[in-house]
């Protein structure tokens, strides 16, 4: 019989990545709809790590289910690692990510193609009986695009540039989960959960 497991996220799109790459596991995954009345907790860690065990703590208090989060963003060198684990709220928390993307653009302006170097990067940790019994990381290296370009994926996608796909994440379809920072992190708790 599968195991419940909550995946702690409301994000539609990370849902479907993260359906997709446990299919096959033997877990019946919950999500946070089915906990409307829960608040969300505070993201005050320095790094995606410390902010993904806080969540997966949190969640797996609240709902006493074993419990996986992930923190996930986009780190552009020549703005110092920013937006960084503030991708999500990075412009303001209502701003759309058009504006974050006029934003990260102001602030590109002038910087040659060569140095806009990023990486999107995704911490992930799974708690279950109070305890962190799994923590995994993914990475991805790519640029920022000289403008958005594509209509899939979901997040940054648009003006992430992957040079060996000669497109950004938006454009790459379904490669994009062969990839991507989620699709790596998501892989290892894969192969953590079918061993157990």
């Amino acid at each position: 019989m599968s195991q419940p497991l909550l995946v702690a996220t409301t994000n539609a799109g990370k849902l479907r990545e993260i359906r997709e790459m446990l299919a096959g596991v033997p877990v019946a995954l919950v999500t946070l709809a089915d906990w409307p009345g829960l608040t969300a907790p505070d993201e005050t860690g320095s790094s995606f790590a410390e902010n993904a065990r806080q969540k997966a703590h949190y969640y797996a208090a609240a709902t006493r289910l074993p419990t996986v989060a992930e923190d996930s963003g986009l780190e552009i060198d020549a703005m110092a690692g920013a937006p960084g684990v503030e991708s999500a709220r990075f412009g303001g928390a209502d701003s759309s990510y058009p504006e974050k993307f006029a934003l990260i653009y102001g602030r590109l302006r002038g910087v040659p193609q060569a140095r806009r170097t990023a990486r999107f990067v995704c911490a992930l940790a799974f708690v279950q009986a109070d305890q962190v019994q799994f923590e995994a990381r993914g990475i991805v290296e790519g640029e920022i695009a000289p403008e958005p370009r594509g209509t899939g994926g979901f997040g940054y996608d648009p003006i992430f540039y992957y040079p060996p796909f000669g497109c950004t994440l938006a454009e790459a379809g379904r490669r994009k989960s062969d990839v991507s920072h989620r699709a790596a992190a998501f892989a290892q708790l894969r192969t953590y959960l079918l061993s157990r």
